[in-house]
């Protein structure tokens, strides 16, 4: 039993199930104290020990029975259910089936008979369906029906059918017929779940036998390319990310109070000691900024925002104040959003209430908004961040509102997950965008994102 827990464990780590050498031993310890003889009972503390999850409980439900049973119930010896004559009545039906069925008399004696394959049978067959060569679960069905045309199972209820019109033909009351059929059915299912158990459990313990697949860091893959569970495990990791970003932030501040000795400020400070210069001065290196964030939602643009907007939420200690704004064909503030909830409640929110539809992306539009209604929050100290791919639906890109909105602001950055090979295609005005911003960022994936918003951090 031990060795097919140890299969089973390797097999959830190779279907992406994180478990530790310690929750592996915890496994074993508790069934150790638990038990096996209660199936229920051994795969509650099976569950408990190795899935930390919630995503993961599907995958632990799949593999389980593959390993330790399906509970399938018994097949049964039909013949012995039957009373004497409707065994003669069975006998008489399958002889004259036998004559016609001469490669299928084996696998319906066993069928009637309550007899499981041999584990020879189904290694015969394994070996002639290809089963061996193959370790992906994905393939699962694909060799379920390649073994089951190798057992002739296929054809086993063409036979039930044609035993029960026999049996009919020669009087068998149709109550015992029907129980007959059933035990029949039974019998079948038990053959087929038996090919299915064999063909899972093969897959699984090859599985289990090569190591998992690498897989890439999350913080290099694309995010046109995120999954629903990459994106899980970001939002988990992404107060982390801010953690070592805040962490860089309070070094580079402590190193800046070395360097250029501040004169003034030294002769204040020291003005108690008749200036003698003994508690030295230097000039202010760091200066917290002053952000308007500017973000697209739409659908290209969603993952980019909510994790721009969560990671800059997460520093607000490293930011002298933040205000900021998303639009898809308009701009909306959001900044209160942020005030009210925690950073990733507030992203939730805000997406939540602000969903792509029919409209177009209208940055042109947008930016008008925003000059009538919020210009006043772009200062000479403040870094406006525009978060969009430039694409403006052929609509008028209002250049003359970026070149105002540049030369109030100390500077405005521009962050673009496209490649710049892409600028200038199709709809996209990213060509006169770029002259008109102090610089351009590519945010392709989360690594490029976290490294711009702390280049921001450490320019002040």
């Amino acid at each position: 039993m031990d060795s097919r827990m140890v299969q089973f464990i390797r097999a959830l780590r190779a279907a992406g199930v994180r478990i530790s050498l310690a929750e592996s031993v915890d496994a074993m310890k508790g069934v150790d104290a638990i038990g096996t003889t209660e199936r229920d009972l051994f795969r509650a503390t099976m569950k408990t020990t190795l899935v930390k999850e919630a995503k993961d409980q599907d995958t632990f439900e799949y593999f389980f029975p593959l390993f330790f049973g399906s509970g399938q119930p018994p097949m049964q010896n039909i013949p012995d259910n039957l009373s004497p004559e409707e065994q003669d009545m069975l006998r008489q039906a399958l002889q004259s089936l036998m004559g016609n069925l001469d490669a299928l008399r084996d696998l319906l004696q066993q069928m009637m008979q309550g007899q499981g394959f041999s584990q020879e049978q189904l290694d015969q067959a394994a070996q002639q369906s290809g089963l061996n060569q193959a370790s992906d679960m994905n393939m699962r069905n694909w060799m379920e029906r390649r073994m089951n045309r190798q057992l002739n199972m296929h054809q086993l209820q063409e036979l039930i059918d044609q035993i029960m019109q026999m049996l009919e033909q020669m009087g068998m009351d149709g109550e015992a017929r029907e129980e007959l059929r059933q035990m029949m059915q039974q019998n079948a299912e038990g053959l087929a779940e038996q090919i299915s158990q064999y063909v899972g459990a093969t897959l699984a313990e090859q599985m289990a036998q090569r190591e998992p697949d690498p897989k890439p860091d999350l913080l290099d893959v694309p995010f046109t390319r995120l999954d629903d569970a990459d994106v899980e495990h970001i939002r988990d990791e992404i107060r982390r990310l801010a953690a070592r970003l805040r962490s860089r932030a309070s070094l580079r501040q402590r190193r800046s109070h070395s360097g250029t000795l501040d004169p003034r400020k030294m002769m204040r400070a020291n003005m108690r000691y008749d200036s003698v210069p003994l508690e030295l001065r230097y000039k202010t290196r760091h200066v917290k900024p002053c952000l308007v964030v500017i973000c697209d939602v739409s659908t290209s643009m969603r993952y980019c925002a909510e994790f721009l907007l969560t990671l800059i939420y997460e520093l607000q200690d490293q930011v002298a104040r933040t205000n900021s704004f998303i639009f898809i064909s308009d701009i909306v503030d959001i900044s209160m959003d942020f005030e009210e909830n925690e950073p990733q409640e507030a992203v939730s929110r805000v997406l939540s209430a602000n969903r792509p539809g029919y409209y177009n992306t209208d940055l042109g539009n947008s930016l008008a908004t925003f000059r009538r209604d919020h210009m006043s929050t772009v200062t000479s100290k403040t870094t406006v961040i525009i978060l969009g791919d430039g694409r403006n639906n052929y609509n008028n890109p209002r250049c003359d509102i970026i070149q105002e909105m540049q030369r109030k602001s100390r500077r405005l950055l521009w962050f673009n997950p496209e490649h710049p090979s892409q600028w200038g295609t199709g709809d996209s005005d990213m060509l006169e965008y770029a002259p008109l911003s102090d610089g351009v960022f590519r945010v392709s994936n989360l690594r490029e994102l976290a490294a711009a918003v702390d280049k921001i951090l450490a320019d002040g």
